[in-house]
């Protein structure tokens, strides 16, 4: 009987398949709704406001600036200077509190005055400054190049930020205040570009009197087989189809995605069900721990948008077992690299006095990769395991027990000098 040899057919299919997943990705991440507008049930108008609107609608001040980085990305930061608790003197170090990937500054503010801890570090009178990362709606600008029409604009991962966007605003927050250190708060990528800062440019260290760590994202080898993951892996392994159709700028707000998920959850019975799906396909669940309201207002700002590099770069992560920079494949990597593989980042270089805060029950940032980051920097002080035992990822960001389970030991730290 003669051997019926299907490979090629098999092949046929699997590429059929693969075209359709990206084109559906691509439709849900990119196309645009135009003049859509949103019914806003009850009282919720605040929430289309930008960040000082936000905040001065709730009685603080704050105001906007902007800093252009060295290869030319103009960001949006934002100072808050009048906390509405404070009764005090203003604190000496300034704070510098960055996002994760995905959001903004606004997501500081989503879980309401009692809990948001742009909210929290300014009724504590610090002098607080809240960045934006390139790429997202509020530094979605630059010095020549047309985030619309230039495809070199996206050409960016958490390697350029944490290179180029962060030491820009550390840089320019002492400039402006004439401090001479500032003590840093990053949440999950805006950990890891602190920590890459750091190993591309160890000076900056210096800079820090401390870096509070929450939920840190550096490798993303053990996070938990759920649709995220699928995701970065369809990024990583699609991203070739992606930008043959030209596209650049992903899940950014005015996408399909973000306008479906903004409309569909206003009502309270929808943001109930979208609490729920947000937690189960996107990280584990807490029920309870982030309100129906804090939800409603999140699909507002969330997903921010980012480039489909650097979401690529995320997919990479999930599958190596180092904390390494953007792989280009062999070819190319010779070209920027020197080498075939790229190269890892140099963790023994981060010498700031570190403190990480992490949640057991986050399956984005995996307390096995929280450790493995421990095991590889010099000056860890502190390693806190969130005492509740269903704190995941998005709590640090949503929780209606922000300021009782993550506050207090962000205050205790900010308010003692670092340990060198």
């Amino acid at each position: 009987m003669p051997v019926v040899n299907m490979t090629p057919k098999g092949t046929l299919t699997s590429n059929i398949l693969v075209v359709i997943s990206i084109a559906a990705v691509f439709y849900a991440i990119t196309f645009p709704i135009k003049n859509v507008t949103r019914k806003k049930p009850g009282n919720q108008e605040n929430i289309v406001f930008n960040f000082t609107q936000m905040t001065t609608q709730n009685g603080y001040t704050s105001e906007e600036h902007t800093v252009v980085t060295e290869d030319g990305y103009i960001l949006r930061i934002f100072r808050v200077q009048g906390g509405r608790k404070c009764d005090g003197k203003r604190r000496s170090l300034p704070v510098l509190l960055m996002h994760g990937l995905l959001l903004s500054s606004d997501v500081w503010l989503d879980a309401g005055t009692d809990n948001g801890l742009a909210y929290l570090i300014a009724n504590a009178c610090f002098d607080l400054w809240v960045g934006n990362c390139r790429g997202n709606y509020y530094s979605r600008r630059h010095e020549t190049l047309d985030p619309d029409t230039d495809a070199k604009f996206w050409h960016f991962s958490v390697d350029e930020i944490g290179h180029y966007d962060v030491p820009a605003m550390v840089d320019y927050v002492l400039d402006y205040t004439g401090a001479e250190k500032l003590n840093y708060v990053g949440y999950s990528q805006g950990a890891s570009t602190f920590f890459i800062m750091c190993s591309e440019r160890p000076e900056y260290c210096n800079k820090i009197n401390k870096m509070i760590s929450l939920a840190p994202a550096s490798r993303q080898f053990n996070t938990a087989l759920n649709p995220y993951r699928l995701l970065l892996r369809l990024f990583a392994l699609g991203h070739q189809y992606l930008r043959a159709m030209g596209v650049e700028e992903v899940l950014s707000n005015g996408a399909f995605l973000q306008e479906f998920l903004a409309y569909a959850c206003e009502a309270y019975w929808t943001s109930s069900i979208c609490n729920y799906g947000t937690s189960v396909l996107i990280d584990s669940y807490h029920p309870g721990s982030v309100t129906n309201e804090t939800t409603k207002i999140m699909f507002k700002h969330f997903p921010a948008g980012t480039s489909l590099q650097n979401m690529v770069r995320y997919g990479q992560s999930a599958i190596s077992p180092d904390f390494q920079k953007y792989d280009y494949g062999k070819d190319i990597n010779i070209d920027v690299y020197g080498q075939e593989t790229p190269p890892k980042f140099n963790l023994s270089a981060v010498t700031t006095p570190v403190v990480i805060l992490y949640g057991k029950n986050d399956a984005l940032v995996s307390v096995k990769d929280v450790k493995w980051l421990v095991s590889k920097l010099p000056n860890v002080i502190d390693l806190v395991e969130v005492k509740d035992p269903l704190w995941n990822h998005l709590d640090v960001a949503y929780s209606q027990y922000i300021g009782e389970m993550l506050f207090p030991k962000i205050f205790e730290h900010l308010v003692t000098n670092s340990i060198n």
